[in-house]
């Protein structure tokens, strides 16, 4: 079975910030997205990502940076090797790879 390491950035908007590193197995094909879901459940519970899949690739909830890059972490696939995952850095960061999506206007308060 191949092992991703995943680096998250990790802290909230008043923390400094830090990188955790979890190694996990995966099958191939399995997403960016299944992996942090499954991390979440398996090693560390205080993990905060966001997701809604409501419609694949629609919903843009789970965009972050893979390496740099904008992904969606629902169609981005695991790889064997250390990926680097952050937040978004042009929206405001809530905690970990969280960030606010909607602008302030359509968030219901």
């Amino acid at each position: 079975m191949p092992v991703a390491k995943l680096s998250i950035r990790r802290g909230g908007v008043a923390e400094e910030p830090h990188r955790d590193v979890f190694e996990i197995g995966f099958e191939p094909g399995e997403s960016v997205l299944d992996a942090l879901r499954r991390l979440r459940a398996t090693q560390d519970a205080t993990l905060a990502f966001r997701y809604a899949c409501i419609n694949a690739n629609a919903c843009k909830e789970c965009m972050m940076l893979l390496d740099g890059k904008v992904i969606y972490a629902c169609t981005a696939r695991l790889e064997p090797r250390e990926m680097r995952l952050d937040p978004l850095a042009n929206k405001p960061l809530l905690r970990d790879l969280a960030t606010q999506i909607a602008p302030p206007d359509e968030r219901l308060e």
